[in-house]
């Protein structure tokens, strides 16, 4: 099982605990049948889309769903986005925790789209970060491609990046931490050491990081940076990075600028899943053909 799979059980769980959905229980017997659109109500770029058809397919795998745009289609206000057809019951059940994993994930490609668009033309690229809501990980990184910007690591696993705290446990030096990084590290993953004054970029460089972050560096000294560096290795800014600040970064020769703001403050978008019931001699008539074909 992986972690879409996971963290949908667990929603789920979360959601419905050990008596289920008592409101749909109470209103909506097993047999009624019913129709639901996925309705985009604003602008934005489309993603999670298999996280909300994951969501059905758990609740109840004979719900049939049909999305008319894809990921990373850039939609607008009232645009139709699927439809679905199954049990009331499973579409009632299914509807805020699918919502809730599409809403997101909306939100991080969009935010992504618009970051992207900020830095044009230019050599940077702007990354992501871990800062991720616990077991959305997967899905808020597919977003952040999806938007048109980049992918940092994924976890602690398949990359060093070596921060202060880091390098406060070595002793406080920059060329002590990577020497130890480069000696026992993976020799194919690479080495990104962070760096918060200028006097410890020749360090990093010397003792071999592949990247160097700087970190909280105002714009002349990431001038002064990116002309001490000369090409010899990777650059990235971080720290206090906005949306806004973007353009101005993009002009200042660095290779890469890391966003936290793409997986930890972009905002759920507006989507809406409107149900609506079979007329009672359909609901009929489709049971009877499910069950000839059984």
């Amino acid at each position: 099982m992986n972690f879409l799979d996971r963290l949908i059980e667990l929603a789920l769980d979360e959601d419905l605990g050990a008596a289920g959905d008592v409101t749909t229980q109470a209103l909506v017997p097993p047999e009624a049948r019913g129709t639901a659109e996925l309705w985009a109500k604003e602008e934005m770029v489309l993603a999670g889309t298999e996280a909300f058809r994951r969501v059905f397919q758990k609740v109840d795998p004979d719900v049939s769903l049909e999305f008319l745009r894809e990921d990373g289609d850039a939609v607008g206000p009232k645009t139709l986005v699927a439809r679905m057809e199954g049990r009331l019951q499973s579409l009632l059940i299914g509807e805020r925790t699918a919502l809730n994993l599409i809403q997101r994930a909306c939100g991080i490609a969009t935010l992504s789209r618009q970051a992207a668009e900020a830095v044009k033309g230019s050599k940077l690229k702007v990354i992501d970060t871990r800062k991720t809501s616990p077991g959305m990980r997967a899905i808020s990184k597919e977003a952040v491609r999806l938007g048109g910007s980049h992918n940092h690591r994924f976890g602690l696993f398949d990359g060093v990046l070596i921060k202060d705290n880091h390098v406060a446990a070595v002793g406080g030096s920059v060329g002590e931490a990577v020497r130890r990084a480069k000696a026992r590290a993976p020799r194919l993953v690479k080495i990104e050491v962070e760096i918060t004054r200028l006097d410890q970029l020749e360090e990093a460089i010397t003792e071999g990081a592949h990247v160097v972050l700087l970190d909280n560096m105002n714009e002349e000294q990431i001038r002064q940076a990116v002309k001490q560096a000369n090409g010899r290795v990777e650059l990235e800014i971080s720290g206090g990075v906005t949306v806004q600040r973007l353009p101005a970064l993009a002009k200042l020769g660095a290779d890469y600028v890391s966003l936290g703001a793409l997986t930890h403050s972009a905002r759920g978008m507006d989507l809406s899943l409107e149900v609506l019931t079979v007329p009672e001699k359909k609901a009929k008539k489709a049971g009877k053909a499910k069950a000839r074909k059984r």
